[in-house]
């Protein structure tokens, strides 16, 4: 069994909260098996005092997305239409003769003087199809050629759970919300993308994640297509990845039960094929919309009257979360809006009454604005709070706060809420939605301001978190959402070597802005080194 000995490692365990003074961490093959005196023999790394801390986990992520993404055209930082447009006519240049489509991400509503149009597209690209996803993944703005290309006229109808905008004329206007971006532009995407491609964007998130640090992540929206990536990518690395993935198979209403099962049942083929590596541990469900597209189902309407209905009809949502929890898949459920996460927790009271118990660690996803009583109700039902801090940066909640318009701005992405209450936290970017970098997650998590802007003022401070219980989120409580606490998420004998070697303490003046990873490992691998990492020496 293979020996490595980390020599001179500060450790930051997430469940002391105490940063050592210098000490050995014995690695026996992928397994911390000693905190101390180190046996004779084997590979010694020489930290320098570097602090470790266990591999973060993150518990929502878009592995598909996020690879698809990062070779995509950047617009998150695009203050206007002007400067959208000229990333387009830039990223036009830049591609070869045989392109069939130019795919942007990440913009936002604000940077647009009212709603997105396709001539706007068009005015700087107009001879291929553009397809740019909003910040928030929930919808796609279109130019005329990527309209055409999907045969979405004025004849097209509103797909269930899903809008077309459109002109005075009835034609298309150029913004596809929620199911109609997801069947309607994916699908085409999706059509256009070769298994090749896939594989190679597996590649990419994955290795931008163990860049960051993390070791495990959550995968919040599986499909064939990315899981036959994944088991590639997996096979042409001898079984192994740089990052383990657990997955929630995406689950959307068909709107009949016999079509909902079929995808239930295709989750359980799939994890019947699982290994330590890749592994499906659940279904996900899709409950509304976001708070930015005005499509998430709140309580009281948003700020210009409008409201949105839910994805799903609850009593098929009910029959399908049933299914599943009966075989034992974890339940997943996206709910930004209040009345969302209110009828979710209905859902799952009766799931929870109607079956068998087991160690179901059901879980709610995003959570911006909740009901009074929400937190407290999560608690006594076990339900996990999943939540995304970097969906707070400042620099990205200016419609955000428009459209609701009133005090519910004020009780937005209020995390503490929700552990006082005794729920669990768990930690996640939503990446591509937002950066999937954890030391931006924590340092939004911690100080409520941008890690896009760091000059702008905190977003409700009130709701910032102490480091300690952010590590917490970000590490043990992220693994324990998935019942892998037992061995991820802390520094300690008998635990998976996931760790990761930061430069500095993350507790010091600017210590998560300022900071970098020096060394990823995974399972005892070494599976990122980084510029920090000029002090760490191997012998």
């Amino acid at each position: 069994m293979n020996r490595t000995v980390l020599t001179r490692a500060r450790i930051l365990d997430a469940a002391t909260a105490e940063l050592s003074p210098e000490t050995t961490i014995v690695i026996e093959g992928d397994t911390i098996a000693a905190i101390g005196d180190a046996p004779a023999g084997g590979q010694a790394i020489d930290l320098g005092g570097r602090v470790v801390v266990p591999g973060f986990v993150d518990s929502h992520v878009h592995l598909g997305w996020l690879g698809a993404s990062l070779a995509n055209v950047p617009l998150t930082d695009a203050a206007d239409l002007g400067e959208i447009q000229r990333r387009l006519v830039a990223a036009r240049a830049g591609l070869d003769e045989d392109a069939t489509m130019l795919v942007g991400k990440g913009w936002l509503f604000d940077a647009v003087d009212g709603e997105p149009t396709a001539a706007m597209i068009d005015a700087v690209v107009d001879d291929i199809p553009v397809f740019l996803n909003c910040n928030d993944m929930h919808s796609v703005w279109a130019n005329s050629a990527a309209l055409h290309a999907l045969g979405v006229d004025a004849s097209t109808p509103d797909p269930a759970g899903g809008r077309i905008a459109r002109l005075a004329s009835g034609e298309p206007a150029g913004m596809l919300y929620e199911r109609a971006a997801h069947e309607i532009a994916w699908d085409y995407i999706a059509r256009e993308t070769s298994d090749d491609d896939r594989v190679v964007s597996a590649k990419r998130a994955l290795d931008a994640f163990a860049a960051a640090g993390v070791t495990s992540v959550v995968d919040m929206g599986m499909n064939g297509a990315d899981w036959r990536a994944l088991q590639t990518l997996a096979e042409q690395s001898g079984g192994s990845l740089p990052v383990r993935v657990s997955a929630h198979w995406l689950v959307a209403d068909a709107g009949d039960d016999e079509g909902n099962l079929a995808q239930v049942r295709r989750a359980m083929a799939a994890r019947a094929e699982s290994t330590e590596w890749l592994d499906v541990i659940g279904i996900k469900l899709i409950l509304d919309g976001t708070i930015d597209a005005c499509t998430a189902a709140m309580r009281h309407p948003y700020a210009d009257g409008s409201n949105d209905d839910l994805l799903w009809d609850v009593d098929r949502l009910h029959r399908v979360a049933t299914d599943a929890d009966a075989v034992q898949l974890r339940l997943a459920i996206h709910a930004i809006g209040d009345r969302a996460s209110s009828i979710a927790l209905d859902v799952l009271e009766r799931v929870v009454a109607e079956n068998p118990s087991w160690d179901r660690r059901p879980r709610i996803e995003h959570l911006e604005v909740v009901a009074d009583e929400t937190p407290a109700r999560m608690a006594a039902l076990g339900v996990t709070a999943s939540v995304q801090p970097v969906h707070a940066d400042p620099a990205i909640q200016s419609n955000w706060r428009a459209v609701l318009g009133d005090d519910r701005v004020e009780r937005g992405f209020a995390w503490p809420l929700f552990s006082e209450a005794g729920a669990l936290v768990a930690f996640g970017t939503d990446a591509p939605t937002a950066p999937h970098e954890a030391l931006d997650n924590l340092f939004v998590a911690t100080t409520r301001r941008s890690a896009l802007d760091p000059s702008l003022p905190a977003n409700h401070p009130q709701w910032s978190l102490p480091l300690d219980a952010a590590f917490r989120h970000a590490t043990i409580d992220s693994a324990a959402s998935f019942a892998v606490d037992d061995r991820v998420g802390r520094i300690a004998t008998g635990y998976r070597a996931d760790l990761t070697v930061l430069d500095r303490d993350p507790a010091e003046a600017d210590g998560l802005r300022g900071n970098a990873v020096a060394l990823t490992i995974n399972a005892g691998r070494v599976v990122f080194t980084g510029e920090a990492a000029d002090r760490v020496t191997a012998r």
